[in-house]
């Protein structure tokens, strides 16, 4: 498993654990709003980030 992936399962885990919703609740919010494509694209400032700033990154690109 590449270093990307294992980021893209963290950061799921990481969102779900934060708002205390199931893994498959997170995927389908990640689905939804193209979560998983942001994540890789931002993947080199992302993966040196604290987890809260990961979650609070991904509640600003999913909120209008």
């Amino acid at each position: 498993m590449s270093g990307e992936l294992k980021f893209l399962a963290f950061c799921v885990e990481i969102y779900k654990n934060s708002k205390k919703i199931s893994g498959k609740e997170a995927f389908a919010i990640f689905e939804k709003y193209n979560v998983l494509s942001y994540i890789k694209n931002c993947y080199g400032a992302l993966h040196t980030t604290s987890s809260q700033y990961i979650v609070d990154n991904i509640d600003e690109f999913i909120t209008p």
